[in-house]
């Protein structure tokens, strides 16, 4: 006998099933023996009866989380006996066998609840209990629904996904980046990738004109409050575009998205308001402002899209100036004259996309002048040591290439807001703390001399 999801019995009713999971709860009445199972489909009330022997002693046996097959007849309940906040509340198992296939140990804590009482880094240590509890199930189902419904809507629109190298060189980009060493090559490294940001544009390059992934970027920063050593963007890069589009894409996309798989939110305004950096940091004393009429309704969704951000923030020390959003954003044509003069002054085709309070997105128009771009390195102040770091880019445009821009909206915060969580951990199969630590793995950790030796690595003490 197949197996039959337990989110599926209740089509077979007066039908004898084979079904396997877990034991929920445990309800001891004498003669009567109850057990929820559930399975990753849902869960269900069996019951072992005395006339079903070995079943019934089988019954009285198991404990909760313990895993089990069991084969019964699925019965419609009686009227009274109906849970209409169920599911299968309409319906019960008879137990006509059962197999124990693992024993388990009482866990650390329950998993039923939504865990918000239970200490963090108990249940960042044992992440593969509590990611049993309905509520993260629900939220990684939901995550995994929503990457489809946006791949499925690129691919439509003749975009393809392309994956982009994960070790890759490292340059100054920003934020400190992770770095690998070389086995083969001693006194080498390699860079794990902040974003695909380079690649997307060399793409542009190599013609591919519509791309996306879902990209893992990394990054050293310091603990940050919500932020993640690793994370998820969805990223997007076209040629012959302009910002209007990459925005009216994303637009479409989300509320489409929305409107399909969560009809109890409502958004605040379509189209979404688009409103300048100068506008919202005057008006509301941030750039990523939140427009929500009541700040506790959770299913009003105030998408706005901020654009004209300056090219670069404030001059710096040493008269050098740091990018706005990066060093590859394209400076407003009416402002080129401005980066000879009053770099401060120029504006950029960068545009964020902020929700709630939350930026959930952020892109630009890049450069695609390799002038334009040597003289953005040269305000940022790149000697010609660091200028050589990009070479591999300012070569490439110089075989032609198109205007292009694109955007990258995180997925880890837009799932969190959708999802009325608190803070990402919460959308994340496996986080990590605000320190970068893996509780469940015990990383970051030592590694094997072996391996060092191997690296060309030799360890000092802290301090020497």
């Amino acid at each position: 006998m197949q197996r039959t999801h337990i989110g599926d019995l209740k089509t077979k009713v007066s039908s004898e099933v084979k079904v396997a999971g877990w034991i929920d709860i445990r309800r001891d009445h004498g003669k009567l023996i109850f057990l929820d199972i559930r399975d990753a489909s849902g869960k269900v009330q069996a019951v072992a009866l005395p006339n079903h022997a070995e079943a019934h002693k089988l019954a009285s046996t198991v404990r909760g989380e313990w895993v089990i097959e069991a084969t019964g007849k699925v019965n419609e309940r009686p009227a009274k006996m109906v849970n209409k906040d169920e599911p299968n509340g309409m319906i019960e198992l008879e137990l006509l066998s059962l197999l124990v296939l693992n024993e388990a140990k009482t866990p650390v804590f329950d998993v039923r609840g939504d865990g918000f009482e239970i200490d963090e880094e108990s249940r960042l240590k044992y992440r593969y209990l509590d990611l049993r509890r309905p509520r993260l199930q629900k939220n990684l189902r939901n995550r995994s629904r929503n990457l489809q419904f946006m791949r499925t809507y690129l691919i439509e629109r003749n975009f393809t996904e392309i994956e982009t190298p994960i070790l890759t060189k490292s340059t100054p980009e920003g934020a400190r980046d992770y770095v690998v060493p070389s086995r083969l090559y001693h006194g080498k490294f390699y860079a794990l990738p902040q974003s695909p940001q380079q690649y997307k544009q060399l793409l542009m390059v190599a013609g591919m004109e519509r791309y996306f992934q879902f990209a893992k970027c990394l990054r050293d920063e310091d603990s940050r409050g919500d932020r993640q050593a690793e994370f998820t963007q969805l990223d997007i890069e076209m040629s012959f575009t302009n910002r209007e589009e990459i925005m009216d894409l994303v637009e479409g996309m989300f509320t489409e998205m929305i409107e399909t798989h969560y009809p109890e939110k409502h958004f605040l305004s379509k189209p979404w308001p688009r409103i300048s950096y100068e506008e919202a940091t005057a008006k509301y004393k941030t750039d990523k402002p939140d427009l929500r009429k009541d700040k506790n309704d959770k299913n009003e969704l105030a998408f706005v899209w901020v654009i004209d951000f300056p090219l670069f923030e404030e001059k710096m020390e040493g008269g050098h100036y740091a990018p706005s959003h990066h060093m590859f954003t394209r400076p407003k044509e009416e402002d080129l004259s401005l980066l000879d003069s009053n770099p401060t002054k120029a504006k950029s085709y960068q545009y964020d996309l902020a929700l709630n309070g939350y930026e959930v997105g952020g892109g630009s128009i890049r450069i695609h002048d390799p002038e334009i771009q040597s003289k953005i390195f040269d305000l940022i102040g790149f000697t010609e040591k660091q200028k050589e770091y990009f070479e591999h880019m300012l070569t490439a445009f110089r075989y032609g290439v198109p205007p292009h821009g694109g955007i990258a909206p995180g997925i880890d915060r837009l799932m969190m807001l959708l999802e009325n969580e608190p803070n990402i951990r919460e959308v994340m199969a496996f986080p990590k703390t605000g320190e970068g630590r893996d509780l469940m793995m015990d990383a970051p950790s030592d590694i094997d001399p072996k391996q060092l030796k191997e690296l060309g690595i030799k360890m000092e003490k802290k301090g020497t």
